[in-house]
């Protein structure tokens, strides 16, 4: 039963993003779109308070996988979707897919992990997709600084200063709250690590590489 209400947070949590997503639509699309990939990445925190199975994880990331993936190609979702002309990628779909990976993983076979619950690694993986990268994206287009061209991607050296700090932050604090030993410099080593793969993922496969790395990564070293 409480997988099942679980389910029904979920959806309503979802439906609540998106539609307050409109709101910042006046500040621009990219603006909206920030705003659901920083917020949205929160369901999390959802999953880990209601789902005990990683079936009952998985089912509303798998399925919107498909809503993601309709929406790019036909702009449902307006918010969520960059204009035709500006569209890189299917970075909201990879989104998704890592959001179903990590549930089959963490709610499955690395449920308990080393006497660490799966879910926690999760929340700082997910974490650093969603806030890491999103904050990168914003400051980097806010702040005036060189930029660096990486095969077709061209970032920013205010971006990738602000994803290796707010990666450390939240890694840091993961690792340190675990009472991991030597947290200080494991949670450098993935910060930088996270930066440099945000940096050379093209076309949004950035949601992939960074935080599925990042898991990896946290379940080495803890």
């Amino acid at each position: 039963m409480r997988n099942l209400f679980g389910l029904i947070v979920s959806f309503v949590f979802i439906v609540i993003v998106i539609a307050s997503s409109k709101l910042f639509e006046k500040a621009g699309k990219e603006a909206s779109r920030k705003y659901i990939h920083i917020v949205l990445s929160n369901w999390w925190i959802i999953a880990m308070v209601f789902f005990d199975k990683y079936y009952w994880a998985m089912i509303l990331p798998i399925m919107f996988v498909f809503i993601n993936f309709l929406s790019y190609k036909f702009n449902i979702i307006k918010s969520m979707e960059r204009d035709e002309t500006e569209k890189d990628g299917l970075g909201t779909v990879y989104y998704a897919i890592t959001l179903l990976v990590l549930s089959i993983l963490l709610f499955g076979p690395f449920k308990n992990y080393k006497n660490v619950w799966g879910p926690t690694i999760g929340l700082a993986s997910v974490a650093v997709m969603g806030y890491s990268d999103a904050l990168a994206a914003i400051v980097g287009k806010s702040v005036k600084s060189p930029s660096y061209t990486i095969s077709t991607t061209t970032k920013t050296l205010a971006g990738s200063v602000t994803m290796c700090i707010i990666t450390f932050i939240i890694i840091s604090g993961f690792l340190s709250y675990m009472s991991i030993a030597n947290w200080f410099f494991k949670a450098i080593l993935v910060a930088v690590v996270d930066t440099i793969l945000e940096a050379i993922s093209i076309k949004g496969t950035d949601n992939l590489t960074v935080p599925l790395a990042t898991c990896g990564m946290l379940l080495l070293i803890i």
